[in-house]
């Protein structure tokens, strides 16, 4: 009875030794956990002094803007590409600025509009031509745009408004100062160019 006794008393002390045992490594790793925690969070808040005041920073993800930075990046690519005014230094500035941002689809595409004259025409009518982006749809998922916009195009007499669509696609690229936003469109191409309207300027 006395050795029955006994062995209940070990199992029972056993059982509480794991638990125990169990219990703390719960305990320990919660604490782990939760230190961890705290610890990222704790690096994506800077302060930074204005004067003698501290200001808390707060550092974002990347990702989380990432499709407004595409949507920009995008834009500012046919901003740059077709905003033409009858001045040849400021065209060849801007092509040179949009080609940073494309691979040599966009290089394609400008050296075909150069050769069928469309700069000189340009040039030779004071043309003055604008885009106005109208929306950018994105695919994030097979890494696919297409743009959707109206072109502007004002000479002495008239006014011209185009609609114009196009697609591509993009990949990420390291940050550089002539590349902002870390992206590339890749495979560009225009989808449709067509007249809208034309406006006759008043004379008087």
């Amino acid at each position: 009875m006395i050795i029955k006794n006994i062995e209940q008393k070990i199992k029972l002390t056993l059982i509480v030794s794991i638990g125990s045992f169990l219990t703390a490594l719960l305990l320990a790793g919660g604490a782990f956990y939760f230190a961890f925690n705290l610890i990222n969070q704790s690096r994506k808040q800077i302060y930074v002094l204005d004067g003698n005041v501290p200001i808390l920073v707060r550092q974002t993800d990347m990702d989380i803007n990432r499709e407004v930075e595409y949507k920009s990046h995008i834009n500012l690519f046919h901003l740059l590409f077709f905003t033409l005014p009858p001045d040849d230094d400021f065209i060849k500035n801007n092509i040179s600025k949009s080609m940073y941002l494309i691979d040599q689809s966009g290089l394609i595409e400008y050296n075909n509009l150069k050769e069928k004259g469309y700069y000189n025409a340009v040039m030779a009518s004071s043309a003055t031509l604008s885009i106005q982006t109208d929306s950018i749809e994105l695919d994030l998922n097979e890494r696919q745009f297409t743009f959707y916009g109206t072109q502007r195009i004002e000479r002495e007499t008239s006014i011209l408004k185009r609609q114009l669509i196009t697609t591509g696609r993009f990949r990420d690229v390291p940050r550089s100062d002539n590349n902002p936003h870390g992206c590339l469109i890749t495979n560009w191409k225009t989808v449709l160019n067509k007249d809208l309207e034309t406006i006759t300027k008043s004379r008087f």
